[in-house]
């Protein structure tokens, strides 16, 4: 029986985090710097013309990108909670 260690749980969870917030934040950096490019090229300097475009496509992302989400989150758990005796013992 192999003994697993908090150091490896607390890695796979934080590159847990890393995978599923990852790509949210990558669209929200992509959609923002689209907007700012093209409020540079109109001229239009509007503070919070970034935000609704934004939040659309931080949503839509969050909607299609979702379940996959949820499966690396659920798998995590299980993991963790069918190998807790390892951690203990």
């Amino acid at each position: 029986m192999e003994s697993l260690s908090i150091a490896d749980a607390m890695t796979s969870a934080m590159m847990v985090t890393v995978l599923a917030g990852m790509p949210i934040l990558l669209i929200a950096m992509a959609v923002g710097l689209i907007v700012g490019i093209l409020q540079t090229a109109t001229s239009i300097q509007e503070q919070t013309l970034a935000f609704i475009p934004k939040i659309l496509a931080v949503l839509l992302a969050l909607v299609l990108l979702g379940p996959w989400i949820f499966s690396l989150v659920r798998d995590l758990a299980v993991n963790l909670f069918t190998n807790m005796y390892k951690y203990v013992g």
